[in-house]
């Protein structure tokens, strides 16, 4: 989840709304690489979750993290809820998963040995603590009622407000890991390909990284229980974005789109208020009922906008979203798959020539049968092997065209379509096998 934004002033007319986006548009030689992973912290001798306060808790890995790597904390009242450091910050989503938001690099390997970096120094801390971190879509056996509940007040407000809306919010808040890129586009025209072609291979994507077969102690039916969990969240703000599709798709068309998504909150003097359910056009007007007579600044505009969460996002850059969280190769790789599509012009042409016959219909089963079936799904005639193939080749092709050795990075994916089988197919084989259908040796085989 997003930390507070700010910088902007007051909106003092509509198209800055749509100005804000595309103030992202930068030169070819500007893009930048922003990779985060999220990961649950467990104690090794009673395979429950990390606590945020205590002995061995959250907040005694961030007073060290703080003390020894020169990293800053971040407040929210009494409580630290983050840290910063060099462009890069490290935060919680609600049930204490530990995310790495990592700086804007130059390059797929910087981003790798950025997480190397980040994953030696929390296990210099943890390990002697008997903490570690598993890469994993869902935890494997953790009911609602045993995650922690992090301090954090944007938090309790979202809570209430998807206990009410779909059926599987609080399991997203709570129970699910990802990693993802934020990637660069250069002008509106190019922003338009890039979504189009993030929303549509997302389902590769989510295929590919899947590794969230169980829940809540057994298998689940799926390959990818956070896809599923997404699928069942709030219609009005997540999904596969048919309207970009049509003719007309541009800053201000999505900009409309988050328009009519209704609010979460209003973040004012440390404090989040409540705005669940209302409308930022209201707001706009200074009519919002949480804030009556005020209007919204740029920064809260910037806040309602990671309030949406599409399959792919857009602010001033574009967040693919579609994967689970893996092993340590893995996180490393899905930064490595989407820069090959999207930051060599070549490649990204042959990636939109590859799926602008899908329709609506396809796209979307496609995304549920990664969620169920992984690489053996298909919708439409389509197999989402085939597809994988040829997006990873595609992938392949444009990192080598950049000319930084960055296509190693692609080892995984490679693997994975030799067989056919992903992440959540190995720990399957294990369950049905060796682990005699223990989840147990999960925890340790999943560490990073």
């Amino acid at each position: 989840m997003s930390i507070p934004q700010s910088g902007g002033g007051l909106i003092e007319s509509f198209d800055q709304l749509a100005a804000y986006m595309e103030a992202g548009c930068k030169p070819a030689t500007d893009w930048r690489i922003g990779a985060e992973h999220e990961k649950f912290g467990w104690l090794t001798d009673t395979r429950l979750p990390l606590p945020y306060a205590g002995e061995r808790s959250i907040s005694a890995i961030f007073a060290q993290l703080e003390a020894r790597y020169g990293w800053q904390a971040l407040k929210e009242g009494e409580n630290v809820i983050g840290l910063t450091r060099n462009g890069a910050n490290i935060s919680l989503e609600p049930g204490g998963q530990f995310e790495l938001s990592g700086a804007p690099l130059a390059s797929t390997l910087d981003v790798a040995a950025e997480l190397q970096t980040h994953l030696d120094e929390v296990r210099s801390i943890a390990d002697p603590m008997g903490v570690r971190f598993m890469g994993i879509g869902a935890p494997p056996e953790w009911t609602h009622d045993q995650m922690p509940v992090m301090p954090k007040g944007r938090y309790r407000l979202m809570t209430d407000y998807m206990g009410r809306v779909g059926t599987h919010g609080t399991q997203m808040m709570y129970r699910t890991c990802t990693v993802q890129v934020n990637l660069d586009y250069s002008s509106e025209a190019d922003f338009v390909k890039k979504m189009r072609v993030a929303l549509a291979l997302q389902p590769v994507a989510t295929a590919l990284f899947a590794s969230s077969p169980f829940f809540e102690g057994k298998p689940n039916a799926h390959r990818s229980w956070r896809s599923r969990i997404w699928r069942g969240l709030d219609d009005s703000r997540t999904g596969m974005l048919p309207f970009a599709f049509q003719d007309g798709m541009g800053f201000q068309r999505y900009v409309d789109w988050v328009l009519d998504v209704p609010m979460y909150f209003v973040y004012r003097d440390g404090k989040y208020i409540n705005a669940l359910g209302q409308s930022f056009r209201d707001f706009l007007k200074g009519q919002l009922p949480a804030l009556p007579g005020e209007k919204p600044t740029l920064s809260d505009w910037a806040d309602h906008m990671t309030t949406v969460f599409p399959e792919a996002r857009a602010k001033k850059f574009i967040e693919m979203r579609g994967a689970d969280c893996g092993d340590q190769a893995h996180i490393a790789a899905l930064p490595a798959f989407w820069v090959g599509l999207m930051y060599d012009q070549t490649a990204l042409d042959s990636a939109w020539d590859l799926v602008k016959g899908l329709d609506a219909e396809t796209r979307e089963g496609l995304r549920v049968a990664a969620s169920v079936s992984a690489l053996q799904g298909e919708a439409g005639g389509v197999r989402l092997l085939d597809l994988a193939r040829a997006a990873v080749g595609l992938s392949h092709a444009g990192l080598a065209a950049r000319g930084k050795g960055e296509e190693v990075q692609l080892l995984p994916l490679v693997d994975s379509l030799k067989t056919g089988r992903v992440q959540a197919d190995k720990w399957l084989d294990l369950y049905n096998g060796p682990w005699s259908h223990s989840l147990a040796p999960l925890y340790e085989a999943a560490s990073l």
